[in-house]
């Protein structure tokens, strides 16, 4: 059996950029929203406080071989990064900049693009837009021609039969995504001689759209939005108190069982683990709240997909985690003053049960 690549996602928002000091103030950063984070209820874990890694600067090269090199002594493969690209302008592109520039760390990595508006509600959705996502096949042509020269060429990029691998997040908001994709694979093989395009899309939102249906190669589960389907059912004690009753509670440990024994599709599918959830450093009250999340749920979640998993083919072995470092979303491997390097530990010992 081919060995597994875990590759987990990471999120590049922990430097600042002049269009989050316009935004949201000077200097912010993800690490605004979760230093500010406060307890709900009781034993809420809030705030949510790095150990090992600190409250890192993504733009200091050290901080990112640190994040690389912990990632790595726990079997990770590689990083997902997200990727912001707006008509030609990026944003939070000075890690991947540097990381291209540099040759530093070595670490495989892949890019995911996030190709959604960004709003002042953190969802994507058309309230109060930021900076809007506008499609045309011009810019799918200057975007592939970007990637292929700057991105795709870089040694340590992950690949599969030689096709670098590139996973778009909401492949629902492209006017004619079969076409882009046609674009996209004619300019990577035909105007740089790459062998093609492995291209993924991910199962965002609930979307378990056949990946061949739109003329990709496989999709990602995005465990995130799967985990916390489940709402958590009232104890006697909020019911008699309506404790906790305008919030709104999720039930992890219910949510990953329930992925556990989904029925797979016939399509190419790479399974993907989530280790906690709660966003309610960016949203407050009105943020998704995980309970009844630990270590030992997140190892045993991860356990069943690695010894159930079957690659595809020799490259086509990905299991993702999402994510590294979520930290506003409460969800994250790095390691923090409640449970230290407990998921990382259980990250190691699941891939290495398997081997």
């Amino acid at each position: 059996m081919p060995k597994l690549r875990p590759v987990a996602f990471v999120l590049p928002q922990f430097h600042p950029i002049p269009e989050n000091d316009k935004w949201w103030g000077k200097g912010f950063t993800e690490w605004t929203n979760v230093k500010k984070a406060k307890p709900l209820f009781k034993g809420h874990y809030q705030p949510r406080v790095p150990t090992d890694l600190g409250y890192y600067d993504l733009r200091d090269p050290e901080a990112r071989i640190a994040q690389a090199d912990i990632a790595k002594k726990y079997g990770i493969h590689g990083f997902c990064y997200y990727h912001y690209w707006f008509n030609g302008k990026r944003l939070l592109n000075y890690p991947i900049d540097e990381i291209l520039r540099l040759q530093k760390p070595d670490m495989p990595f892949m890019l995911c693009w996030a190709n959604e508006n960004w709003t002042r509600r953190w969802d994507g959705l058309d309230n109060e837009i930021l900076i809007e996502q506008n499609y045309s096949f011009e810019d799918d042509k200057n975007h592939m021609r970007w990637l292929c020269e700057h991105v795709f060429k870089d040694k340590r990029y992950i690949r599969v039969d030689n096709k670098p691998v590139f996973v778009i997040y909401r492949h629902q908001l492209f006017p004619n995504i079969n076409e882009t994709v046609k674009i996209w694979r004619d300019i990577a093989v035909n105007e740089y001689d790459y062998d093609g395009l492995y291209l993924c899309i991910t199962e965002s939102f609930q979307d378990k759209t056949p990946p061949s249906q739109i003329d990709f190669d496989a999709a990602v589960e995005f465990s995130p939005h799967s985990v916390m389907m489940e709402k958590k059912k009232p104890s006697i004690w909020d019911k008699l108190f309506n404790k906790n009753s305008n919030l709104n509670i999720r039930d992890y440990k219910l949510g990953a069982d329930n992925i556990i024994s989904r029925v797979l599709p016939d399509h190419k599918l790479f399974r993907c683990v989530t280790p906690s959830w709660d966003n309610s450093a960016r949203k407050g009250k009105n943020g998704i709240i995980g309970v009844n999340s630990s270590p030992k749920t997140y190892y045993n979640w991860l356990s069943d997909v690695v010894k159930s998993f079957k690659p595809y083919s020799k490259d086509e072995n990905f299991i993702f985690i999402n994510a590294m470092n979520e930290w506003a979303e409460g969800n994250h491997l790095e390691p923090c003053v409640k449970y230290g390097t407990s998921y990382l530990e259980a990250t190691k010992k699941a891939l290495e049960n398997n081997e």
